[in-house]
């Protein structure tokens, strides 16, 4: 019987499942790799809202402290968004007219709530606490970064499970004294090191179980 195929057809065929494995590669290094890129996970990308809220005015300028906004922080899994009236504590006196501020009075005067668009979501088989981490002595900023210096609000990190890793394996470089947690003034000192095992001693920071994958995914 003749043969079907020249002898230059093994060096294609091989070509061929080379070309084929190098594709599945790309394909799975893209799918693994995906969240890493900006605009997939929006790392400082401001998020557009109805109304144009700046943290670096209402926290650098007027000095008001995260909790009276987030009020569930230190209590709750969730920060908790304000609700209007909280707003209109001061914007019943203050901007009463400014066009900016008209979706949080419309909302006051409706009784409907503003519909902000999440700047922070976690996927559903994450699981994270707020309060845990205040009481353990985690400052805003090591995850939402320089939210003070924000005229509008972004992701300052991308919250991929590596990077969460990164804190859980070592607390020691990011853990703060807990009335410091609050304070968007803080910078870490120079013996940042010793500060922070000795804090990790006394919050009672379980650095092995920290690593334990029912941690975040319950």
């Amino acid at each position: 019987m003749a043969q079907i195929f020249p002898r230059s057809a093994n060096w294609a065929s091989k070509a061929s499942i080379l070309a084929g494995l190098l594709v599945l590669a790309s394909v799975l290094g893209v799918i693994l790799n995906i969240n890493r890129i900006r605009f997939v996970n929006k790392v400082n990308v401001p998020l557009d809202q109805p109304v144009p809220f700046s943290h670096k005015h209402h926290v650098t300028g007027l000095g008001i402290d995260c909790r009276y906004c987030h009020t569930t922080v230190e209590k709750g899994a969730f920060a908790g968004i304000p609700a209007t009236e909280t707003c209109m504590t001061c914007h019943s006196q203050l901007y009463t007219e400014a066009p900016l501020l008209e979706p949080v009075r419309t909302s006051y005067r409706d009784n409907t709530p503003i519909e902000w668009n999440r700047v922070h979501d976690l996927p559903d088989f994450v699981y994270f606490d707020h309060s845990v981490h205040v009481s353990k002595g985690i400052g805003c900023q090591s995850c939402h970064g320089q939210i003070e210096q924000m005229p509008l609000v972004w992701k300052a990190n991308s919250l991929n499970m590596e990077w969460c890793l990164e804190c859980h394996r070592e607390p020691e470089k990011h853990i703060r004294p807990r009335d410091q947690v609050f304070n968007v003034s803080y910078r870490p000192p120079e013996d940042q090191e010793a500060l922070g095992k000795r804090l990790v001693a006394e919050y009672d920071v379980n650095k092995v179980q920290l690593t334990n994958c029912s941690i975040c995914h319950r």
